[in-house]
This record gives C-alpha cells, sequence and structure tokens, in this order.
C-alpha cells in the first residue's frame, strides 16, 4: 500500500510541475463516461503519446506499461489494448477523474479541480492537463488496440 501512495504522488508531482494554467476545469459525467469532448478541436494522438511519455506532464510511464516505451512502472494495468477495450467516452472520464470510475485509484486526476489535497496554492483550482491535452491523451489511447 505504501509503494502505491507514493507511485501516487509521484504521478501527482509530475503532473503538477507543469499544471495547466487554465479556468477550472468542468465536465458532465455520465455513469462511466464522459460523453462529450472537452475542446473544441479533435484530440491529436501525436501530442498524446508526447504527453504519456513526458514524466513531467501525463506521467503514466511511472505507472504504466506504455506500449514502445522501455522504461514504465508495474502498479497500473498495461496501456496495451486499451483502445480496444474501452470507448472514447469511457477513456475520457478515466484520464479527466478516474478516482469517478474506481475512488481507491491511485491515478491522479488530470481534469477535475475540486475536492483535492495536497495541492500547492500556486496550482489550486487549476487542472494538471488542459481540456485539449485530455483529449490529446484520450485520442492517442484509442489507437491502442493491439493487447501486448
Amino acid at each position: 500500500m505504501r509503494l502505491l501512495a507514493g507511485a501516487a504522488a509521484a504521478c501527482v508531482a509530475a503532473g503538477i510541475a507543469t499544471a495547466a494554467l487554465a479556468q477550472a476545469a468542468t465536465f458532465e459525467a455520465v455513469g462511466d463516461t464522459i460523453p462529450r469532448a472537452l475542446a473544441a478541436e479533435p484530440g491529436s494522438p501525436e501530442r498524446g503519446r508526447s504527453i504519456v511519455v513526458n514524466r513531467d506532464q501525463g506521467g503514466c510511464t511511472l505507472c504504466h506499461e506504455v506500449p514502445g516505451e522501455t522504461r514504465f512502472g508495474d502498479i497500473a494495468p498495461s496501456l496495451a489494448g486499451v483502445g480496444a477495450r474501452l470507448s472514447v467516452p469511457r477513456l475520457r472520464l478515466r484520464v479527466a477523474d478516474s478516482s469517478r470510475v474506481n475512488p481507491a485509484t491511485p491515478m491522479p486526476a488530470y481534469y477535475r479541480t475540486e475536492g483535492l489535497t495536497q495541492v500547492a496554492v500556486a496550482y489550486r483550482g487549476k487542472p494538471v492537463l488542459t481540456a485539449q491535452q485530455v483529449e490529446d491523451v484520450v485520442a492517442w489511447l484509442a489507437t491502442l488496440k493491439e493487447p501486448k
């Protein structure tokens, strides 16, 4: 359990270091999805992959095995095949606020600003990722159709 807490703190620290300087994040969750895109521009898989593997932005490789990467964590599920297992609206909720799906998740809420604790004053009320960055990450995750 201590390992999970430490990994979650590292994920949050990596994301908070480059917190989005934007308005408060809002979205409408329906069941285990966010049906509507968070940004007007479609997500870019290329930008999304860059965010996922950048430890100072998404920091996803700290916990997840990421296809094409040689250094990654192993406390969270592999991202291989996630685009075949989950729809875009389901992926969007998991990136924006995975605690809506699993309240005990160590994964940080990348697009939630309310109800968070231990957030530095400079970052309070600001999401870790912008709406566009969430859409970019989701666009890349949706391309991951092949299992390991």
